[in-house]
């Protein structure tokens, strides 16, 4: 790597800082630092949203699966557009129509205190598992193209996502989503044409591709994987504490709507753009084995990218991935905060709560750098990803919100559904082992999602058999009133700061625009393609920064 694309990578870095250092004053009581006002523009709220799904897997998971079976991962990532539409549709209007600061507060509302501390605490030691587990791919992209430890990565990217959440809380999280979304996009369509060119063109990379490469299934990720992946997708999206935040953080349910489905359409396009760049490595270099191919994505970009460009999509990649990692920080801070040491420390001021809030941000980066140290360990970060999902995300986020939608759930019921799913599926993963019954990744992920499905269907019409209704649901209804009419008011201050975060956000994408730019015109062949998508990010951020 050049000494331009460390200049621009250290360039980028400072911008993202710079960006969450200018909404630290805007975190100034829970709401504004955790929901951002609860008016957050729902454009901003679903950009962020798909950058912090995405970003987890897309460059070293799925990137991974691209070179090994081709057009698979590609059929895998549509599953998640069609959650999207789901959680769209149905689930995330009524998470906004909750009017709950997290998904813990409304889980307390609804369910009860003790509900609540259950799942708080195991949210909270799955978020550890999963927030390390989106910290190795941003340490393998750095590792892979700058040379530096695996270990040193982790170190120096996780103490560094730490800080910058700290100081910023949500806002800041979604502004830098969004500038790094467009900067990411930016540079993989940089990246797509020079691939091909290094490939020698669509004829040659059609002509030399493995065969079976462009087959929708291949091995353990069978079509039944798929269909219960799609599902896990659903849930995990329209359930998962970090995502709902998105949802609740928007001014009214049609905006959380919008936000569900930007998230699908976007999927639509990126599910097969992101992708080809580690499919064609595998015509340029088919020699890849093991975990080495978690590292086609970025090898790929190393031979296709100019200098400086190299650094912008590397910028791009690690932030982008970092965001998964920043946002799950967020709300593991903000569900500490506010339902385990407000209730311990009742009389705490906001001044209290905003320092705690920042510092259990550093607690659980803390934990999750001893998670991401573990990560090879523990069999790679494909293994790690897919098991944790089979294994806990449907039994954990289903049950709650069946709860949005059913009067006659309970604080019993659906805790016991969490708890017996769970035990399912951990009895497969570990116990049935020992005397010789394993399942496959796709009956893994299948018992995952359906066991839960199942569990909720018969214990729902069990319930309308006996014409019960939870006698607690009616208590929650009058809260969740009271919680709206005190949401107008944070809207109010919620407008100010919206006008602030679309000036930061245009001149950061203009910035960025000009940086593409010039470093187009620095390349040594095809500058028109970037130079014109320099040009194009340019005019959006002007536009962005004085749209009245």
């Amino acid at each position: 790597m050049s000494n331009v694309d460390l200049v621009t990578i250290l360039l980028f870095s400072l911008g993202v800082l710079l960006t969450g250092v200018a909404f630290s004053r805007t975190g100034k009581d829970m709401k504004s630092f955790f929901a951002g006002g609860g008016n957050v523009p729902w454009a901003m709220n679903g950009l962020s949203l798909f950058m912090g799904f995405f970003s987890a897997g897309t460059f070293v998971v799925w990137g991974s699966i691209a070179y090994s079976y081709g057009i698979v991962s590609v059929v895998i990532q549509l599953t998640m557009a069609m959650a999207g539409f789901v959680v769209g549709t149905w689930i995330a209007p009524r998470w906004q129509r909750t009017h709950s600061l997290t998904a813990a507060s409304y889980i307390s509302e609804r369910l009860g205190v003790r509900v609540q501390k259950f799942y708080t605490y195991i949210f909270l030691i799955v978020s550890v598992f999963t927030t390390g587990s989106f910290l190795y791919p941003v340490a393998k992209i750095v590792e892979v193209s700058a040379g530096i430890p695996l270990t040193t990565s982790i170190l120096v990217l996780g103490a560094f996502s730490m800080i910058y959440v700290s100081i910023g809380g949500l806002r800041g999280v979604v502004v830098t989503d969004v500038l790094q979304f467009v900067i990411l996009f930016s540079a993989v369509i940089i990246v797509v044409p020079l691939s091909f060119e290094k490939v020698g063109g669509i004829g040659e990379f059609l002509a030399n591709v493995p065969e079976g490469f462009f087959e929708p299934v291949h091995g353990e990720y069978s079509w039944w994987f798929i269909l219960a992946f799609c599902v896990y997708n659903s849930f995990f999206l329209g359930g998962n504490w970090a995502y709902v935040q998105r949802y609740t953080s928007v001014r009214s349910a049609a905006d959380s709507r919008k936000v569900g489905w930007l998230f699908g359409c976007l999927y639509l396009v990126s599910a097969l753009l992101w992708m080809i760049p580690p499919m064609l490595y595998r015509v340029y270099d088919p020699s890849l084995a093991g975990l080495d191919n978690e590292n086609a994505y970025l090898l790929m970009c190393k031979e296709a990218m100019p200098k400086g460009l190299l650094g912008l999509m590397l910028g791009g990649m690690i932030f982008a991935t970092a965001s998964s990692l920043n946002a799950t920080l967020n709300i593991s801070a903000g569900v500490f905060t506010n339902d385990i040491f407000k209730r311990l420390v009742p009389k705490a001021t906001d001044k209290t709560l905003m320092r705690v809030a920042r510092l259990s941000t550093l607690g659980f980066g803390a934990m999750a750098l001893i998670v991401a140290l573990l990560v090879k360990s523990m069999g790679g970060i494909v293994n790690v990803v897919i098991s944790v999902a089979a294994l806990t995300g449907v039994p954990i986020y289903l049950p709650v919100i069946w709860s949005l939608f059913s009067r006659r759930q309970n604080a019993r019921t659906i805790l016991g559904v969490t708890l017996a799913s769970l035990a399912v599926n951990l009895t497969f993963k570990f116990v049935t082992p020992l005397f010789g019954l394993s399942l496959s990744r796709g009956a893994e992920m299948g018992v995952g999602a359906f066991v839960p499905v199942v569990m909720l269907a018969l214990t729902e019409l069990w319930l309308a058999a006996r014409r019960y209704e939870d006698p607690h649901y009616a208590v929650y209804k009058s809260t969740a009133r009271k919680s709206e009419e005190a949401d107008a008011a944070a809207i109010a201050d919620g407008n100010k700061a919206n006008r602030f975060t679309r000036r930061v956000l245009g001149l950061s994408i203009s910035l960025a625009g000009v940086l593409i730019f010039v470093l187009g015109l620095m390349a040594d062949s095809s500058q028109y393609i970037p130079a014109g998508m320099g040009v194009i990010v340019l005019t959006t951020g002007l536009i962005i920064r004085y749209k009245k």
